[in-house]
């Protein structure tokens, strides 16, 4: 294994399936979350991304095991979701949405950047509320909405680095993040995945090929891409 791949929030879902992936190339693969990675051969390390210093740290003890001198695609996919609206958003729990999602992204990113070779990447997972809304996810669309800001302004200050970024952005996809946003309801998320030309859900894998492909790709620099499996405009 000659490279490696930094994923946050591998211990299942997108993650999981991405970390599959990069082990699959031969890719020495870490996993930041709170929970193990269910991957064989994945590195584990435990960490909050709640605050600056759990981040901090992960990212400290991620470095250690980082193959030194070859490339690295961080890949920014752990994420924190709760339903709340602007009647009753309250400051507390934004804050620590903000926390999750675009604070330990800019803490890892500046702690990890050092290591961060030519052909390296910092890969974000979004979603189609990085660029819309829609009612009872006022924190997490905000959130989203900023970590775009971040991967733009992530391309524009990496320029003549040869590390490339990219936001990809995931329709409705079979994850525990989704099933547990509609209450355990799997009915109604497949009723949500029917709201796509093709009629399902996108599976964590699908998302997992596109990020690699990203990562393969620095001609995608600073772009927005959408995996929806063509998602219908209400």
């Amino acid at each position: 294994m000659s490279k490696t791949a930094i994923i946050t929030g591998a211990s299942s879902g997108i993650g999981a399936a991405t970390a599959h992936r990069f082990i699959e190339l031969g890719h020495k693969v870490i996993n930041i979350a709170r929970r193990a990675s269910p991957v064989e051969g994945v590195i584990n390390v435990s960490a909050d991304l709640s605050t600056e210093e759990g981040a901090k740290r992960a990212a400290l003890e991620a470095a250690e095991s980082a193959v030194k001198g070859e490339s690295i695609s961080l890949v920014h996919n752990a994420s924190l979701m709760l339903k709340d609206t602007v009647r009753e958003c309250d400051t507390a729990d934004l804050m620590r949405v903000l926390a999750v999602n675009v604070a330990a992204v800019n803490t890892l990113n500046r702690e990890l950047l050092p290591l961060m070779v030519a052909g390296s990447s910092i890969l974000y997972v979004g979603s189609t509320l990085s660029e819309k809304a829609v009612a009872g996810a006022h924190s997490y669309v905000i959130s989203k909405h900023a970590q775009l800001g971040q991967m733009r302004a992530t391309c524009q200050d990496l320029i003549g680095a040869e590390i490339h970024t990219a936001m990809i952005c995931p329709g409705f996809t079979d994850t525990e993040m989704l099933k547990q946003h509609l209450g355990g309801d799997t009915e109604l998320m497949h009723e949500i995945g029917s709201q796509n030309s093709f009629g399902r859900l996108v599976t964590p894998d699908e998302i997992a090929g596109v990020i690699i492909w990203a990562h393969q790709s620095p001609v995608v620099n600073g772009t927005v891409i959408h995996a929806n499996l063509g998602q219908m405009e209400r």
